[in-house]
């Protein structure tokens, strides 16, 4: 994978967390999207409590998410 194609930010987490927890990232972000009102921190420490995901891993996939909706 060349330098330009080299993914990063909350995207390089992807694959670790498919892989860790067994769902597709469109699962996780379909999750997060239905926390609508709850600020990032919350919706966080919620993935870890319910979901058991770590806060890498739940930090990333909602900076990603919540950015999405920010871009709309």
């Amino acid at each position: 994978m060349s330098e330009a194609q080299k993914v990063k930010g909350p995207a390089s987490y992807f694959p670790s967390i498919e892989k860790t927890y067994g769902k597709p990232i469109d699962y996780w972000k379909s999750l997060i999207r239905g926390r609508s009102g709850m600020k990032h921190m919350e919706i966080v420490n919620w993935l870890k409590a319910e979901h058991s995901l770590g806060h890498g891993h739940a930090n990333a996939l909602v900076a990603h998410t919540l950015a999405e909706k920010a871009d709309s």
